[in-house]
């Protein structure tokens, strides 16, 4: 079970979660993408209040990374954000009557401007849930399996989850990224329909289903963090 402390550094006050790990050989710790928050991991068998020394002791590491850190991209009118990969300008457009939808570039917002950053995210939440069902479905087909509910949530530490049940959950920011990224992701929690584990019959799975993995799995490395800037606050 995750506790949490607030850390206070330069000024600003961070939170940080605490999490166990089975796994886990030594304490670490990682900032969330956006620069808003701390994890620190602990492995078994050491006490919770090292939690807070370790981060104490991290503090100009932090405040390091946090200086060289990219800003929040807040969703307003004018500002650029990927769908599938491509840069499209959100256009505000008040009296229009068409809700938001995306065209030629363009991801275009009526209604009033308060409700534009919201209205945009609902709308990218909508389109991942349907890309990202459409993987699910097809790629679980070709394996002769069935997924059950198939959500798309906000989560940092991982793409995408699979319960023993074929429950599918995905981060929503994959609608961002090339629809290939996507895709990868969608197989890897498919294949897990099958080999819950990540052993060698796993990864044979992933990689009929989509050929190339290693080329997603480095455009996550490198640019998914990027995805966790869009939408926060101005």
């Amino acid at each position: 079970m995750a506790n949490a402390f607030r850390l206070h550094l330069d000024g600003r006050s961070l939170p940080v979660t605490v999490k166990r790990s089975g796994r886990a050989r030594n304490m670490s710790l990682r900032l969330d993408p956006t620069g808003g928050s701390v994890v620190v991991v602990l492995p078994d068998g050491v006490p919770e209040r090292e939690a807070e020394r370790f981060a104490q002791r991290q503090s100009d590491w932090i405040a390091s990374r946090l200086a060289v850190m990219p800003g929040a991209i807040p969703f307003a009118h004018g500002a650029e954000v990927p769908l599938l990969g491509l840069a499209h300008a959100i256009r505000h457009e008040p009296q229009a009557r068409r809700g938001v939808w995306a065209e030629e570039g363009v991801i275009h917002v009526s209604g009033r401007a308060e409700h534009l950053p919201r209205r945009v995210e609902e709308f990218l939440r909508g389109e991942a849930r349907v890309v990202m069902a459409h993987h699910s479905r097809d790629l679980a087909a070709r394996l002769g399996r069935k997924v059950g509910r198939v959500a798309v949530r906000d989560t940092t530490s991982r793409w995408g989850s699979c319960t023993t049940r074929g429950d599918l959950s995905y981060s929503w920011r994959l609608v961002m990224a090339p629809d290939f990224v996507g895709r990868y992701v969608a197989a890897h929690e498919v294949a897990h329909l099958a080999e819950m584990n990540h052993g060698p019959e796993f990864w044979a799975l992933v990689e009929g289903l989509v050929g190339d993995i290693e080329t997603p799995r480095s455009w996550l490395k490198r640019h998914g963090p990027q995805l966790h800037r869009y939408g926060g606050a101005a």
